[in-house]
């Protein structure tokens, strides 16, 4: 048998800052570009994604940058840290991508950085990764989630032509937190308050009366909701798997180190309880 050939490395992105503006109180909007992006491309998945590299610990790295070099050359600790972000936007005539950042003050690694970046500084990341685009032979959409999927579901609901049936459910702390989105479909906006994350969100999507025909769903964000509504579409409405784009951007009380190191297992376990179900449902 021959040898499969070794995989080639990927390089990072490399753009600088543009501009930065603060969309909502807890809703940082940075916007890259430059002349780094050129060989950049996101247009053909509204959940493309990026992984934008941190210095560990004040690392510095030697120039060119070369990831391949760090690893080889850094202890383990000193690697970038990687935090990963859905693309908001992508202008390929201006070379300008837009990232979207949830913030919680100085919480967090991605959020405090987002806040007090400047033009000008350099940023490193690699992507795009992605794989859900409404389908366009779908009789109507479903799409909910919360703050961490909204950046998704707005680019979303901005592809889809007008006339397309689709129900929006996007859960916010409270109200300050709506965002305008270009698109005719009207969006539902849920305000968490103090409850729970994500329950208000399982509620609406139970009640809502399902229209007739093939539904794609979206449905991302905190890990514990996105599996009680996978519950609800997987083993209640029984929708088939292709037609769901479901799983947890983020956990409650992990930070994406520990939550992406949990995460297929926990979506393993997860799939096969509920796909069991589903399959006893079935023969029964």
């Amino acid at each position: 048998m021959a040898e499969r050939p070794a995989r080639k490395p990927r390089k990072p992105h490399s753009a600088q800052v543009v501009r930065t503006e603060r969309l909502t109180p807890h809703m940082q909007r940075v916007v890259l570009g430059g002349e780094g992006l050129a060989e950049f491309s996101a247009d053909t998945c509204t959940d493309h994604y990026v992984k934008l590299l941190f210095p560990a610990g004040g690392a510095t790295y030697p120039e060119p940058f070369d990831m391949e070099r760090i690893r080889a050359e850094f202890p383990r600790e000193q690697w970038p840290v990687t935090r990963t972000y859905t693309v908001r936007a992508w202008d390929p005539e201006h070379l300008e991508l837009t990232l979207d950042f949830v913030i919680h003050g100085d919480e967090g690694l991605a959020g405090p950085w987002a806040t007090r970046v400047q033009p000008g500084e350099t940023v490193r990341f690699m992507g795009p990764g992605g794989a859900y685009a409404p389908d366009t032979d779908a009789d109507w959409h479903l799409l909910a989630g919360d703050e961490s999927a909204l950046p998704a579901i707005a680019r979303a609901l901005e592809s889809l032509p007008e006339g397309v049936t689709a129900h929006a459910f996007v859960e916010v702390s409270g109200p300050e937190e709506e965002q305008k989105i270009d698109s005719d479909i009207e969006v539902v906006w849920l305000h968490r308050g103090d409850r729970p994350v994500g329950e208000a969100l399982v509620e609406a999507v139970r009640a809502l009366e399902f229209p007739e025909g093939r539904v794609h769903a979206f449905v991302h964000g905190e890990a514990a909701f996105v599996k009680d509504l996978r519950a609800l579409l997987r083993v209640e409405s029984a929708i088939p798997r292709e037609d769901l784009s479901i799983s947890g951007y983020w956990r409650l009380g992990h930070n994406e180190d520990g939550w992406q190191a949990s995460k297929r297992e926990w979506n393993a376990k997860i799939e096969a309880e509920q796909e069991g179900v589903t399959g006893a449902g079935a023969a029964a």
